[in-house]
């Protein structure tokens, strides 16, 4: 049996959409063949929602070189 996958579309980005909410575009995938692309449309509330749950599941994890700004550790003047 082949395995359905869905991934996070790299080449589009995280939209706002009409009622306030985000759309998170998606490839659908199986096996080897994308067979189209699709949007996760969030309210702010279950964005905000999805955001804390991935706080907690990165807690602890040291963010690969390629993470975006807000990932990466705070260095203030003069503290260590």
């Amino acid at each position: 049996m082949t395995e359905w996958q869905i991934n996070h579309a790299p080449e589009w980005k995280v939209r706002r959409i009409e009622d306030g909410g985000l759309a998170l575009p998606l490839h659908i995938s199986r096996g080897d063949q994308r067979l189209g692309t699709a949007e996760l449309r969030l309210t702010p509330t279950a964005a905000e929602h999805l955001h804390a749950a991935l706080c907690y599941a990165l807690d602890g994890q040291f963010p690969p070189g390629t993470a975006p700004d807000c990932r990466k550790p705070i260095r203030y003047p003069g503290r260590r």
